[in-house]
């Protein structure tokens, strides 16, 4: 009997363990990446001292997210979410890695930077869909609930943007930017690591068996199949259109707004990282806060009137204010409200999307949100050469507060606060039945 009932307890902490390591692996990934996020502007801008050439980097390095977003679906799936995963950080860890070697070394060219950026950018989006999409199977087996469980991969990830950020910032003062992106491929390794060894042997984190055999007819009709869901799931349309836009505009506040921001009016790169870790604490205590008592009130109105106070007031301070404490302020602010937007968007593409679809609708509604991002950083870039700091961040906080006002016009956006537990089901017997 005590045998019986200690391997029960041991299966128990199994579960748990899986997610715990994916949540984990996430976090440093995720903390990772911030560490690139300030490290490869800054040290384009020392390098360079141009803002027009940090947007082509952000460029290079955004372009191939969307492209391994819209055709990584069905791959992640016949390789197996783990694979993907860990293939995925240890070619992050390669080419972020390379950047300060090559440096070091006297042989990074402008268009090298620009390659080794784009193949991270090509490699990242994967490895983070393999993990989202594993979250709902984890959670069930660790017997927590989903929304629950969405809190917490929100939070956990925000609270490593804001640990990175503040880490990045006072690096990059103290050792230089090469040496923040050394410590961003180590964080890479890690994830890696984790995930190798902490979800083996579970089944939704391996190739799907019953999957059929490769060919390019296989492949296409997977990806239509896909795409045909997604317009017929009008809320998650809506929320693809919306958000590709502001993620557009946000990857031109990160890759280029801010940091010459942050360079010409604020004081430097710690200025800069103890801002972006403003936002980002004000991020992880909204997901928090939402996974505690958020979701008990409307979803449409929580994420609208967050939406709101995430996106336009920050540019319209930086543009009204040369001293970094308003700005921190509003951030924190915004980062509260920010905190509680994808706990709700993750909440209901669970909902709304079946099983067997999971990771290549993710992967299409990843695509859809991130497509803006290249042109982003790149407007952004030309729009402050063009246009000045100032006219360019009362350009941007305009656009971003009349995207963040539609779920008040468009009436899909009615679908947030209904009842969908069979939704997802019927809009893919819809999908199957006219492809038929």
């Amino acid at each position: 009997m005590s045998g019986d009932g200690g391997h029960a307890e041991e299966e128990r902490a199994r579960k748990r363990t899986a997610l715990a390591a994916v949540l984990t692996a996430n976090t440093i990934s995720t903390a990772g990446s911030s560490l690139t996020m300030i490290g490869v502007p800054w040290f384009v801008l020392e390098t360079t001292g141009s803002a027009g050439r940090a947007g082509v980097v952000a460029f290079c390095a955004t372009l191939p997210i969307v492209v391994a977003a819209l055709i990584g679906g069905p791959v992640i799936d016949r390789l197996g979410r783990r694979r993907v995963s860990v293939g995925s950080d240890l070619v992050c860890a390669l080419a972020v890695g390379a950047v300060p070697l090559l440096h070091f070394a006297g042989a990074l060219h402008f268009w090298l930077l620009c390659a080794l950026m784009a193949l991270e950018g090509l490699a990242v989006t994967p490895g983070r869909t393999a993990r989202y999409v594993l979250v709902p199977d984890l959670a069930e087996r660790a017997g927590t609930t989903l929304a629950r469980a969405a809190s917490l991969f929100d939070a956990v990830q925000r609270g490593a943007r804001m640990a990175g950020a503040a880490l990045a910032g006072l690096l990059i003062a103290l050792v230089g930017a090469e040496t923040v992106l050394l410590l961003d491929a180590a964080t890479f390794g890690t994830s890696a690591l984790l995930v190798a060894f902490g979800v083996r042997g579970i089944r939704a984190a391996e190739p799907v068996r019953d999957a059929a055999p490769v060919s390019l007819a296989t492949y296409r009709a997977e990806l239509r199949e896909t795409y045909a869901f997604l317009l017929r799931a009008r809320l998650l349309l809506a929320v693809t259109v919306m958000v590709m836009v502001t993620n557009g505009l946000d990857q031109g506040w990160n890759a280029v707004l801010l940091p010459v921001h942050a360079e010409h009016e604020l004081g430097g790169a710690t200025q800069l990282g103890l801002l972006t870790a403003a936002f980002g604490a004000g991020g992880l205590l909204g997901a928090l806060l939402y996974g505690a008592v958020g979701h008990r009130f409307p979803r449409r109105a929580v994420f609208t009137t967050a939406f709101v106070l995430a996106g336009a007031p920050r540019f319209v301070v930086a543009a009204l204010t040369g001293s970094a404490l308003p700005l921190a302020a509003t951030m924190a602010l915004g980062g509260l409200a920010g905190g509680m937007l994808n706990p709700i968007l993750t909440t209901v593409t669970y909902e709304r999307v079946p099983q067997e679809l999971r990771s290549r609708v993710s992967g299409a509604l990843t695509a859809g949100c991130e497509l803006a991002m290249p042109l982003g950083g790149l407007g952004a870039g030309l729009l402050v050469d063009g246009a000045g700091a100032r006219g360019a961040l009362l350009v941007v906080g305009a656009v971003y507060l009349a995207t963040t006002l539609s779920p008040l016009v468009f009436p899909a956006w009615r679908g947030m606060d209904a009842q969908v537990a069979q939704r997802g089901v019927e809009l893919r017997a819809e999908t199957v039945g006219t492809a038929r």
